[in-house]
């Protein structure tokens, strides 16, 4: 019988937001063991360098110390030994976030990314994982990697102790959060889950919570099996957990093979007593159900440059907009399905995604394709030219999947749409994706499942508005299913061209749109406005200031550029109609 890799992690300074991992390599290589850390997390395409919050590191065999050289930045090599092996690392925890680890004195959370070695070679292998308690803090455990069954130091339900995982892949790929948080289950067609949130949340309505999450889990369930209703978790793990960070203004979401991290703004949560749903909460649910609807798409309908990931550099894949934009139109299609929110409050949610998408002349310089391949260069490490430069394929991909729903439902006579797609590529490439050779989904491959899928040639659509750069028809689209799409002012101020933001007293300005007043003028990114026709601006004045011109007045600006001033001489534009509307047609 092979032995596992196990390894040891302890919170041990959560004052100082460090802990110590030791893992235990008992058949290190004969020519020396390298180990390394992932230098990125699967699901947020940017290449983090997880290794340089190692604080210490130190290799031991027998009880002497092993010579251990650093080969680059994130990788090691033990000289060769007899094993078992053992490499300690101090890491610090401190990173508020979804993606790594943090730790201080109300708990711990751990992404597997941040915190396990790889052993190279034998990422195949079984690993044990033990987890240690803090001293003095009674805290429990919460994480989707299932109890080691059989061993003698086998965690209990919630504990700390010993737990399993089949190879390394898995082993990162469940998150650890401990400490006391609120706690809730449920059930979704006999599936388990937990909601986990930590943070202080007085009066949290977890039976809110826990009813509507399950609405939106068990038609997610059913929607990929509707003859089983059997959850793809319940292969690697006996339970879903959604672990939710709680602050005072957090957003965003990780997915994982069995559970989800999230963050979320206090206010944006239900309070007992209180039925009202509110716009953050409405947002809250569809981040849920996005996370949920990776379970399948992404963690399972996976596309073949992540058939396996290769985690010490990136993944390159030009569709992002599949695996992303997709699962972007879905999340909150799922919440109306689920009858959580009308159908009102939806088409304002896809109105409010068509606002943002067109606020940004990126779209027509970058294709929802190209922004896929660029993800780690450009979307994930955007600037202040960014909404010139680039397009997001989530939200410009959740509209591409929009119009191509409207489009195979209208060609196929309302026979099919993109559920059968998604079906096909579930059935195809997700149902049995961790048993055996795992397989994904070729760059080229999209329009032929279409045309499986629903008997719909889609090249066109996919050459014009994936591919190419030109705005889906929505409009267009909409009209022939009975609904209208325009558009309206969102201000009736006249138009500088630009998004500010607060720079103390002052305002600053945070993007110029291309070909708009302000960048004619040559006002940049970063100039603080001083004044308009010698008029002080303020944060919170500007909008007072501009209510006393009309559209074609020359306007005379005053802005520091770094600590220089300077003047420019503007000319306003009318107010853009730039707010998008979506309702039934008369």
């Amino acid at each position: 019988m092979t032995e596992a890799i196990t390894y040891r992690l302890e919170p041990t300074d959560p004052a100082g937001h460090r802990c110590t991992v030791t893992v235990s390599i008992p058949d290190p290589a004969p020519t020396g063991q390298c180990v390394s850390l992932p230098a990125w997390i699967p699901g947020s395409y940017m290449i983090r360098d997880f290794a340089r919050q190692i604080e210490r590191i130190e290799a031991r065999a027998w009880g002497r110390k092993i010579e251990l050289t650093k080969l680059d930045k994130h990788t090691w090599q033990a000289a060769p030994c007899r094993g078992p092996l053992q490499i300690t690392c101090v890491i610090y925890a401190w990173d508020l976030s979804v993606r790594a680890a943090h730790l201080d004195d109300t708990h711990g959370f751990f992404n597997g990314t941040s915190v396990f070695l790889r052993v190279a070679g034998q990422e195949h292998l079984p690993c044990l994982l033990e987890l240690a308690p803090p001293r003095s803090l009674d805290w429990k455990v919460y994480t989707s990697l299932p109890e080691a069954e059989g061993h003698p130091a086998r965690a209990p339900r919630h504990g700390f102790g010993m737990y399993r995982a089949p190879d390394y892949d898995a082993l990162i790929d469940h998150p650890i959060e401990m400490g006391t948080p609120q706690v809730a289950s449920f059930e979704a067609h006999g599936a388990p889950h937990e909601l986990v949130f930590t943070g202080n949340v007085p009066n949290l309505d977890l039976e809110r919570l826990a009813a509507d999450i399950r609405k939106i889990c068990e038609k997610q369930i059913a929607f990929f099996e509707p003859r089983t209703r059997r959850a793809p978790f319940l292969d690697s793990a006996d339970r879903y957990v959604f672990m939710t960070m709680v602050t005072g203004d957090g957003y965003g979401g990780l997915e994982h093979r069995a559970s989800t991290a999230l963050m979320t703004s206090r206010a944006d949560l239900p309070v007992r007593g209180r039925p009202e749903q509110s716009d953050g909460y409405r947002n809250f649910l569809g981040l849920v159900s996005h996370e949920y609807f990776h379970t399948w798409n992404v963690k399972r309908i996976k596309p073949a440059a992540f058939a396996p990931y290769d985690l010490e550099r990136e993944n390159h894949t030009r569709l992002l907009w599949l695996f992303e934009g997709f699962t972007s139109y879905y999340d909150d299609l799922f919440v109306l399905r689920a009858g959580l929110i009308t159908p009102q409050d939806y088409l304002r949610t896809v109105a409010k995604t068509v606002s943002s998408v067109h606020a940004a002349p990126g779209r027509f310089k970058q294709s929802v394709a190209e922004s896929s391949f660029d993800a780690w260069t450009r979307y994930y490490r955007q600037d202040e030219n960014s909404p010139n430069a680039i397009v997001s394929y989530y939200t410009k991909g959740a509209l591409a999947a929009l119009g191509l729903d409207l489009l195979l439902r209208q060609e196929s006579l309302g026979r099919h749409g993109l559920d059968d797609v998604m079906r096909l590529l579930w059935t195809r490439y997700g149902r049995n994706f961790y048993r055996g050779s795992p397989q994904g989904v070729a760059e080229d491959a999209m329009p032929a499942l279409i045309r499986e899928a629903t008997g719909v040639d889609a090249r066109e659509y996919l050459r014009r508005y994936v591919y190419g750069r030109e705005d889906v028809p929505l409009a267009e689209l909409l009209a022939r299913q009975g609904y209208r799409l325009a558009w309206k002012t969102a201000s009736a101020l006249p138009s500088l061209g630009v998004k500010t933001a607060r720079q103390g007293e002052d305002l600053r300005l945070a993007t110029v749109y291309e070909r708009g007043p302000a960048h004619r003028a040559g006002l940049s990114a970063h100039d603080v406005l001083v004044a308009l026709d010698g008029i002080r601006v303020q944060n919170g004045n500007l909008d007072k200031l501009l209510a006393r011109y009309r559209p074609g007045d020359l306007v005379e600006v005053h802005a520091f550029r770094r600590d220089e001033l300077r003047r420019f001489t503007l000319k306003l534009d009318a107010p853009p109609e730039t707010e998008c509307t979506i309702s039934p047609a008369d």
